[in-house]
């Protein structure tokens, strides 16, 4: 056949396929949603725009660089579309209740200072009279004016730094703030055993000869030290302790938070995506303006910063990594890395636990900690290549309770209403019971040990996370039913429909408490930017009256958590190929009917088929067809799992055009 000829029998191919595809619902303009470019400033919302180095030619994108005509343009472009630079006496006033911030309010920022700050911008601001925050290195400041700067291990000329005495005239000309941005923690410092450079300020030095971590109590010293020394050395010059921190390489840490919290510093600025509001001012999101940008490119980024890309989720099994050779671990681990980049991910959830027999019951972790077993101190290694090498996030895929601890510790335990006994359900996963106050103390701890110890941007909450409609009859959950004024038996609360009710939405609400409860313990070593997701089951979705068998609630989960992730697995759910389209747009519908509840739930697809034994995967045609059906249904956040990458199973080529933002928008 000819070339040709095959270009016409696939255009026609193309052309019945889009005759095929249903009319979308005709929906009048006034009820249109508007585009973010066309939509209303939201109120006391701020942009941040941070800067670094400013050249007159040639930029060095080692340290950010900006051209200096293209800065000028830049803020050219700003004042003229109508941005309003604020201060940050501004921002806090309006967060007492004072006046509003002002539509399209922006805070310029500065980071590292460099001399061009003092030569190119200064001016300019002078000229605009336009105020910004100077975030300036302590270290760097204090090197002899006959000395290289170690700006982070590359040897830098002094003449490229500003010194104390110009930053005190900068201080002083009435537009500059002085923020702090580390004394001499500006900085990677080993993170795990295989040698990864990881922020020092928010990370737990590994020390290679001792095989230990830093502690918590040390690192907490570390960093006060660091944060009283910047504050001091900016009080000398500007009069005033600075009340902004900077975090290095946008990298946020909770324990530094309390630290510089309680030296009272009232913002903090990392390089995270979004608007900061006057409610979020200790994570604060900065636009970074990086790679010299022409106008077309830097008014975009601005343009879009309101908007939110889909979320395209692989959901990702770490034993798949592991491997007693470290040698073929590192190649698997490569390899994992470059098929994220290839399909175009967003977002990984990973699997901080082990896993090998497939039973949903966490042996063993990946990363140290007090109550199980190691396999690998791995899960810190491959979060970290991912975030830098193949540009996802990574959410920390941990259980809530299916834990192998202490024999002697209560699990969930079924009622019979044959025999009126209690025992375990084999066909469950194998929980520990939420009601017993030492479990939740060890599960904090295995929770609080992962935040220690890598540097996450979410906590996926797994899917044993549930209690069925005989579920949990443990002495310490019949305790707690009777503490809430419920009856202390199974059989008493399944007696009355209406005490059935309280009974689940009792265990619904117990369950969302203590995964906010787990939700407090990370944020409070890792930061208030982490973001936290949960899997819920389909049905609960689709019938609202089965929340009885899984203590689940769609608008509770939606209420609760930044983003839930029903379990879009029509096999699983025992439909047929020929029906599982049909019960996906079903399962869209029914999360559709809940305002702006689509912006915040991501659809996690099966890619492989369970129901048979042995199991096996999804061709990547059908994950690709589920996903067009998703989207052409509304569905804006997506993803799918396992992902087997050792095999490129789903075949990488046919899934990127459904996946990726970058094919297929």
């Amino acid at each position: 056949m000819s070339l040709i000829n095959r270009c016409v029998l696939l255009l026609g191919a193309l052309i019945l396929s889009a005759c095929s595809q249903p009319a979308a619902n005709f929906v009048v303009p006034a009820q249109r949603p508007l585009p973010h470019t066309e939509a209303p400033w939201p109120k006391n919302h701020v942009l941040g725009i941070a800067y670094h180095d400013i050249a007159d030619r040639d930029p060095d994108p080692r340290v950010v660089g900006v051209r200096t005509e293209r800065m000028i343009q830049q803020l050219a472009w700003l004042r003229e579309n109508g941005y309003r630079p604020v201060t940050v006496d501004q921002i806090l006033a309006a967060r007492k209740g004072g006046p509003e911030l002002p539509a399209k309010a922006i805070l310029l920022t500065f980071d590292d200072g460099f001399s061009s700050f003092y030569t190119r911008v200064l001016p300019v601001l002078r000229a605009y009279q336009w105020h910004a925050l100077l975030a300036p290195v302590g270290m760097w400041m204090d090197t002899p004016a006959n000395r290289l700067v170690d700006f982070s291990g590359d040897m830098r000329p002094r003449v490229q730094f500003l010194n104390w005495a110009q930053i005190g005239e900068i201080s002083r000309s009435g537009l500059v703030e002085l923020a702090a941005h580390t004394d001499h923690s500006h900085l990677g410092i080993l993170a795990n055993p295989q040698g990864n450079l990881q922020p020092a300020a928010a990370t737990r030095r590994y020390d290679a000869a001792s095989g230990r971590y830093e502690s918590e109590i040390q690192f907490q010293a570390r960093m006060r030290n660091d944060i009283t020394a910047i504050a001091d050395k900016i009080q000398a010059v500007a009069g005033y302790r600075p009340r902004v921190w900077v975090w290095p390489y946008g990298t946020a840490d909770g324990t530094t938070l309390q630290v510089i919290d309680g030296q009272g510093f009232q913002m903090a600025m990392t390089l995270d995506d979004g608007l900061d509001t006057l409610d979020n001012l200790m994570s604060s999101p900065r636009l970074l303006v990086v790679s010299d940008p022409d106008g077309s490119h830097f008014s975009n980024s601005i343009v879009g910063v309101e908007s939110r890309a889909p979320m395209r989720v692989v959901h990702v099994d770490l034993d798949n990594v592991y491997d007693p050779d470290p040698k073929q671990q590192e190649i698997n681990l490569g390899k994992l890395v470059q098929r994220m980049a290839d399909l175009g991910a967003s977002t990984v959830f990973l699997q901080a636990f082990a896993d090998p027999q497939g039973d949903g019951l966490a042996r063993e972790l990946y990363f140290p900690n007090r109550h199980l077993p190691m396999r690998a101190d791995l899960f810190n290694r491959v979060a970290w290549q991912l975030r830098t090498r193949a540009h996802v996030k990574v959410f920390a895929w941990m259980p809530v309770l299916s834990y192998a601890l202490d024999a002697r510790l209560p699990r969930v335990t079924r009622w019979d209403p044959a025999t009126g006994q209690a025992a375990l359900d084999p066909k469950q996963y194998q929980r520990l019971s939420p009601f017993d106050p030492n479990v939740r103390r060890l599960i904090g701890e295995l929770y609080e040990d992962m935040a220690r110890m890598t540097s996450v941007d979410g906590v996926l909450f797994h899917d044993d996370a549930l209690l069925s409609d005989y579920e949990d009859a443990s002495p310490e959950a019949l305790r707690a039913y009777a503490a809430n004024g419920l009856p202390g038996s199974i059989a008493a609360l399944r007696d009355d429909p209406a005490t059935l009710q309280r009974w689940t939405r009792f265990k619904s609400r117990y369950l969302i408490d203590f995964t906010n409860e787990l939700t407090t313990k990370v944020r409070a070593i890792r930061g208030p930017q982490v973001l936290t997701a949960r899997n819920i089951y389909a049905e609960p979705i689709i019938n609202p009256q089965s929340e009885t068998w899984f203590a689940q609630n769609l608008d509770d989960f939606l209420a609760s958590y930044d983003w839930t992730a029903p379990m879009a697995m029509p096999l699983m759910e025992g439909q047929s190929p020929r029906h599982s389209g049909p019960w996906l747009e079903a399962l869209v519908d029914q999360v559709r009917t809940r305002p702006g509840a689509l912006q915040r739930t991501v659809f996690e697809l099966q890619a492989r088929d369970w129901s048979r034994q042995p199991t096996t995967d999804l061709p990547a045609a059908q994950l690709a067809d589920w996903m067009g059906r998703l989207k052409r249904q509304g569905a804006i956040h997506f993803g799918y799992y396992p992902d087997n990458f050792l095999d490129n199973t789903p075949d990488l080529k046919t899934l990127r055009p459904a996946l990726s933002n970058k094919w297929s928008p």
